[in-house]
């Protein structure tokens, strides 16, 4: 039996704060679909180098508001990305406003948050990179 992995999707209040959370880190709208009977805009999120649609990112934004978010817990663990430099990531999102809630300490892992609290994990394409300031010292900062 075949099985192909498709999409995830997350749930989102404000979709335009969303897509520019996603848009830090470096994902690009690849397609977008407007559904007037069911009062929704999906928009679907990928990586640059993989925007054939096997690493979409699904924002679905319910037009009349989602009052459940963002705790009701329909969001599944993290998302996942590899990126080609933790530090310069990481210090990218700061300058950006976003907390990092698991600094790479270790040259290889950090976790942030989405504006709707989705669990974002990121790490280090490769080998981890040398361990560094200010990261290595760095606290947590909530939860991921």
């Amino acid at each position: 039996m075949k099985i192909e992995y498709l999409h995830t999707m997350v749930r989102v209040l404000d979709l335009e704060k969303s897509k520019a959370f996603y848009e830090l880190l470096g994902l690009k709208e690849r397609r977008r679909i407007e559904n007037d009977k069911g009062r929704f805009t999906l928009v679907f999120m990928c990586p640059p180098e993989q925007d054939d649609g096997t690493a979409d990112v699904e924002l679905t934004w319910n037009w009349d508001g989602d009052s459940g978010l963002p705790s009701d817990s329909r969001h599944f663990g993290h998302l996942a990305y590899r990126v080609e430099n933790i530090y310069e990531m990481c210090q990218h999102l700061m300058d950006n406003g976003v907390t990092i809630n698991r600094p790479p300490r270790d040259g290889h892992m950090a976790f942030v948050r989405s504006p709707d609290n989705i669990s974002i994990e990121l790490l280090q394409m490769g080998e981890p990179l040398p361990i560094q300031e200010p990261w290595s010292s760095m606290e947590n900062t909530g939860s991921w």
